[in-house]
C-alpha cells in the first residue's frame, strides 16, 4: 500500500464520530458533540500527518488506521479535555508547607467557613447592627488585636503584598535600613531589594552578611531615613560567627530617631513551637512586645490558613495603609475572609489548634502514630504485586521555607520493584487518577507518613495494586 491507500483507509469525521458514541466509553456518558467532533478532527489529521511524513513502506506500517484503535485515540483526548487541570494530589514528600502543593491544608472549620460564604449570600461588607456598608477588614481586625494584642490589623492577598504596601505607605521617596544578613530571596525569585525599588524606597544595606550590630544601623541613619526593617530569614539559617540585632533594640533606635520599624516574620508562627518539641521560632505576639511599629506574615505557612498577608501593629501606620490607593489592589476576597476568620477563632483555645489545624497536627505527629501508619501502608504495598516495601526511619521538613533547620523525625515506606524501574513507578504513581507525589532516594520511591492520611494510605495501596494490574493505577 502507498501513501494514497492509507489515506482513503481513514475513516470520516462523521463516521469515526460515530464509531466513538458507540463505544463503551462514551455510550454511557453525555459528552457534547462538539467536543467528540474536535477530538475526531485533530486525531484524524495527526493521523494523516504521520502518513504523509512517512518516508518508507516500513514506516507507513507502524501507522494505524484502524477505526478502534482511532476511537481510543479519541477517548483519551476527551477525557484529557473533560478533566481538571487543578487536581487533588496525594503528598508523601513528607515536606508539610509544600509550596508547589499548595501550602498548608485548611482545617474542617475553615472549609465549612469557605463552602457556605461561597455558596450563600453574605455580610462581606454589610454591617447587620444597623444596616449600613462595612468593610471586609471588621471580620478579621478585632479578633486579630484579640489574639496578638496589635492596636489594629489588616490582611491583604499575601505577604509579599503586606511588605510592599508597607514600604509604599511609609518609606516611598525615603531611606530603608536593612541588615545585609536580611537581604532574602524566597519563592518566585522574591527579592527584598527589588520589592524595595517597586515601593520607591531606596534600600540601604548595613553591616555584613554574617554580622551587623546596632551601631551600624545608628551610623546609617540620615536625615532621609523613613523605616529601619528587619526581614526574619524564614527559609535559611547563617550560623557559626555571627551577630544580629533584636527587634527590642530596633525599636529603642527607631523611637529615638521617630522611625517606623517594619518586621518581616514571613511563615508568621502564633504558638511557641518550642512547647510542642520543635525549634524555638519568633512569635507574632513577641515581635509586637518587644516594640515592632509593623509586623507582617503570611496566612498560609505556620498559621495553617489561607493565603494572606497579615499586617499588624500601630493604629495610625496601619490604617495609613488600609487608605492607600495599592490597598485596593492587593485585598482579599470573601473565601480568604471566610477561612481565615474561621482559623484565628481556633487560636482562641491553642490546644484545639494545634490538635485540628492541619499544619500543626502534622508538625506535631506523633512518631509512634506515623510508624504504624507506615507499617500498615508496606503490607498493603507488598500485597498488591511484585514489589517490595520497607518501613525505615527518616526525617520530614517543614517546608513554605520555615524551620530550614528543623529535622522532623518520621516513618516512611521505601518501595522498590524487580519488575518495574523505580522512575517507572514513580511515574506511575504521579499520573495516577489521584496523583501520588512522593521521593526517591537510593533508586527507592520513599513514602513519608507525616503528610498521609489513613484514607490516602488506602489509596496508595490502591494505586500499587493498579500498577501491578498494568494498567491504569487505580484509585
Amino acid at each position: 500500500m502507498d501513501k494514497k491507500d492509507y489515506l482513503r483507509s481513514l475513516s470520516s469525521v462523521n463516521d469515526l464520530i460515530q464509531a466513538v458514541y458507540r463505544s463503551r466509553l462514551m455510550g454511557s456518558k453525555a459528552i457534547p458533540r462538539e467536543l467528540v467532533t474536535e477530538a475526531s478532527r485533530t486525531v484524524l489529521d495527526g493521523i494523516r500527518e504521520a502518513i504523509l511524513a512517512a518516508r518508507d513502506e516500513m514506516s507507513l506500517r507502524e501507522i494505524s488506521t484502524d477505526t478502534e484503535e482511532l476511537v481510543s485515540l479519541v477517548e483519551k483526548a476527551v477525557e484529557e479535555k473533560l478533566q481538571m487541570s487543578f487536581r487533588r494530589v496525594i503528598n508523601a514528600t513528607g515536606i508539610v508547607i509544600h509550596t508547589n502543593l499548595g501550602r498548608s491544608l485548611l482545617s474542617q472549620a475553615a472549609l465549612d467557613a469557605l463552602a457556605a460564604a461561597a455558596s450563600h449570600y453574605n455580610n462581606l461588607e454589610f454591617r447587620l447592627e444597623d444596616g449600613s456598608r462595612g468593610s471586609r477588614q471588621e471580620h478579621l481586625r478585632g479578633l486579630l488585636r484579640d489574639l496578638t494584642g496589635a492596636e489594629s490589623a489588616l490582611v491583604v492577598n499575601n505577604n509579599a503584598a503586606a511588605v510592599l504596601l508597607a514600604l509604599t505607605a511609609h518609606a516611598r521617596g525615603g531611606e530603608v535600613i536593612v541588615s545585609r544578613g536580611q537581604l532574602i530571596e524566597i519563592g518566585g525569585s522574591f527579592r527584598l531589594p527589588e520589592v524595595m525599588a517597586q515601593s520607591g524606597a531606596r534600600l540601604v544595606e548595613v553591616g555584613t552578611t554574617n554580622k551587623t550590630y546596632l551601631e551600624d544601623y545608628r551610623r546609617a541613619i540620615t536625615s532621609e531615613t523613613a523605616m529601619l526593617m528587619r526581614a526574619h530569614p524564614s527559609n535559611y539559617r547563617i550560623t557559626g560567627f555571627t551577630a544580629e540585632v533584636g527587634i527590642r533594640d530596633l525599636a529603642g533606635l527607631a523611637r529615638e530617631f521617630g522611625l517606623v520599624l517594619l518586621d518581616d516574620l514571613g511563615s508568621g508562627v502564633y504558638i511557641d513551637l518550642s512547647e510542642h518539641g520543635l525549634q524555638y521560632e519568633p512569635t507574632i505576639r513577641r515581635s509586637l512586645e518587644e516594640g515592632a511599629d509593623l509586623v507582617c506574615f503570611s496566612g498560609d505557612k505556620l498559621l495553617g490558613g489561607p493565603q494572606a498577608g497579615i499586617v499588624l501593629g500601630r493604629a495610625d501606620l496601619v490604617e495609613a495603609m488600609a487608605r492607600h490607593p495599592l490597598a485596593r489592589t492587593l485585598r482579599v476576597d470573601k473565601l480568604t475572609v471566610a477561612a481565615l476568620e474561621a482559623t484565628l477563632r481556633q487560636y482562641l483555645d491553642p490546644s484545639r489548634a494545634v490538635r485540628e489545624i492541619p499544619t500543626l497536627a502534622m508538625l506535631t505527629a506523633d512518631p509512634e502514630t506515623l510508624r504504624k501508619r507506615a507499617r500498615s501502608l508496606a503490607k498493603r504495598i507488598s500485597s498488591a504485586g511484585d514489589f517490595e516495601a520497607e518501613v525505615a526511619e527518616d526525617v520530614s521538613r517543614a517546608g513554605g521555607g520555615a524551620l530550614p533547620m528543623e529535622d522532623l523525625p518520621t516513618w516512611t515506606v521505601a518501595v522498590t520493584s524487580p519488575t518495574v524501574k523505580t522512575s517507572s513507578l514513580e511515574e506511575s504513581l504521579r499520573r495516577a487518577d489521584t496523583p501520588v507525589v512522593c521521593r526517591i532516594r537510593d533508586d527507592r520511591v520513599i513514602l513519608d507518613m507525616r503528610t498521609v492520611s489513613d484514607e490516602e494510605a488506602e489509596l496508595i495501596a490502591a494505586a500499587f495494586r493498579g500498577i501491578a494490574a498494568g494498567g491504569p493505577p487505580e484509585t
